[in-house]
């Protein structure tokens, strides 16, 4: 039988599923409108729609690397609490979804989210996270990820049990004690959060700012003209040690500069990503008795 828009209208906006959920729903059960919910019900669909539309900030950031330090992912997956993120269920899907990724052609998430399940391809990812968020009780979201692939070998550290993850590239021979510089660097990263890998990575833009700033601030101050622009150079040479990665002080010695770290080595940081839990998410805060009676009138 043919499925009326109408009726798909209805069960999107008695249960919160989405528009093609709320269709098979319907399908599956011959056009029976009750039947269709108790349906999505049954699966958990109508709960985590709802759920899907609160917050997620807490969760968690992974890496996974392949044994031979070729490939790897890292990647952020947001829950609602602190408490979720601890959970076992949420850190063994974390740790699947970061193996599907690593498995993955897709350059996005919402490539990724319809794909085949890689443990089950008769259901795509983004089922597999709504199973989740039904089961667990809290919404959980996908927020991002990215891939690298080298001819050198890759490093990552996970700091707080994924409040902050480092990818890095290295140019170098994966030897133990190529592997032990390669943490640390990626240990100072997640510590420094340096913006750039070098002085000639600081875009353009970036200098313009911060030299205008510096402009004005010696002029507010009275300084003469004609020395305004070295004391500018001055500040921009303090500015990479902050900002770029080879140039700022190295964590475990201050008195030595990243650059200088890797000097002996032979090691060179092609790359690196850093992503810190919830960075970037607007929380919205709300007012307590706002929120209050928001639940009241949803209960209505």
């Amino acid at each position: 039988m043919g499925i009326s828009m109408k009726d798909v209208k209805e069960i999107r906006e008695r249960t919160g599923a989405g528009v093609l959920d709320c269709k098979k729903a319907l399908e599956e059960n011959d056009g029976d409108l009750e039947k269709a919910v108790e349906y999505l019900r049954e699966k958990g669909i109508a709960d985590a729609a709802k759920k899907a539309g609160r917050i997620a900030a807490q969760g968690m950031v992974n890496v996974m690397i392949e044994s031979d330090k070729k490939k790897g992912i890292i990647v952020e997956v947001n829950s609602e609490t602190d408490f979720v993120a601890k959970n076992e269920k949420f850190i063994k899907l974390v740790d699947e979804i970061s193996e599907h990724i690593l498995q993955s052609e897709a350059d996005s998430v919402d490539e990724l989210l319809n794909e085949s399940w890689y443990k089950e391809s008769s259901k795509d990812l983004n089922t597999v996270i709504k199973e989740a968020i039904a089961s667990i009780g809290e919404n959980i979201n996908l927020r991002r990820f990215q891939k690298f692939e080298t001819d050198g070998f890759l490093q990552d550290y996970i700091h707080m049990g994924g409040k902050i993850g480092v990818l890095v590239d290295m140019d170098g021979e994966a030897n133990e004690e190529n592997k032990r510089v390669a943490k640390d660097i990626a240990m100072h990263i997640a510590a420094s959060n340096p913006e750039f890998l070098s002085q000639e990575d600081v875009s353009e833009e970036a200098i313009t700012r911060e030299k205008k700033i510096y402009r004005e601030q010696m002029l507010n101050e009275g300084k003469p003209e004609n020395i305004i622009d070295n004391i500018v150079e001055g500040k921009m040479g303090k500015y990479y040690t902050q900002v770029c990665l080879l140039e700022q002080p190295f964590v475990k010695d201050q008195d030595i500069s990243v650059s200088e770290y890797l000097a002996d080595t032979g090691l060179i940081v092609k790359r690196y990503i850093r992503y810190e839990l919830g960075e970037g998410i607007d929380t919205g805060e709300q007012d307590f008795a706002c929120e209050v009676r928001a639940e009241l009138n949803k209960n209505k």
